[in-house]
């Protein structure tokens, strides 16, 4: 049996050895913490979005948020830091929420091509037509996009001639230009209609004659349209004959 003295001869040993482990052991997290921080990536505030943000609609600020997120080093810098940047903007793929919003990922909405461009901004149960116009026509091409127009119809029948207007307040959202910039002019006006006034315009400039009138911006009536209660769809549309503009239009016949 081990004496009392040898026992008390080898504590301090004891000690000293499991002082060292612990050291050990405390040195080894610290390396560990150490390597583990080194290799974190550094925080940046980005732009992210706050709701699920689908392809060829605008971007509204609402829908955005900032928030800081690891981005390596080495990532490239595409993202955004602020949400004025991004407003107005269109997703050319679906961002997710919670998602940052990447360069790679938007466009402006005059840099947005084919399939992936804005949608036209047309409201619920409304279309949009286009119309052919000129100098002459269209007010001197002083018509831009949106201006509202009056629109009226002359027509020639049985030896008697008339003009009427037969639509007001239509939304110009597009001018079709051609030629050069000195030498540019209007061709066509893309306009918001329902279906039953795009069915009776087409029947007028294939019948008849039309000229538009530029109206006072005084006079406007901006907002979102409220769908037509006479024409609340597109398949509200039952088709035109000439009986049909006729009780319309009894001034002009």
């Amino acid at each position: 049996m081990r004496t009392l003295s040898a026992i008390t001869s080898r504590r301090p040993f004891t000690l000293l050895g499991i002082l060292l482990a612990f050291l050990v052991i405390v040195a080894f997290v610290l390396v560990a913490l150490n390597a583990s921080q080194s290799g974190a990536s550094p925080q940046q505030t980005v732009v992210v979005a706050t709701k699920d943000l689908l392809p060829r609609i605008p971007i509204t600020a609402d829908a955005l948020a900032t928030r800081a997120i690891p981005v390596p080093a080495t990532y490239p810098k595409v993202f955004f830091t602020s949400i004025q940047d991004v407003q107005g903007m269109v997703p050319l793929v679906t961002i997710q929420s919670g998602q940052a919003v990447v360069a790679n990922d938007v466009a402006k909405p005059n840099q947005a091509l084919g399939s992936q461009s804005e949608y036209l901004p047309i409201p619920k149960g409304y279309v949009a037509l286009t119309i052919p116009t000129s100098e002459q026509q269209g007010v001197a091409d002083y018509i831009q996009p949106g201006d509202y127009i009056s629109v009226i119809a002359t027509v020639s029948t049985a030896g008697k001639v008339a003009a009427k207007t037969i639509f007001t307040q239509l939304h110009v959202i597009k001018v079709g230009m051609q030629g050069s910039t000195a030498n540019s002019g209007a061709t066509s006006l893309t306009v918001l209609v329902t279906q039953c006034q795009a069915e009776i315009i087409t029947w007028f400039l294939t019948y008849a004659a039309l000229k538009y009138t530029l109206e006072s911006y005084r006079d406007y009536q901006p907002g979102e349209q409220a769908p037509d209660p006479k024409c609340p769809s597109v398949g509200d549309a039952k088709g035109v004959t000439l009986q049909v503009i006729m009780a319309n239009y009894p001034g002009l016949f």
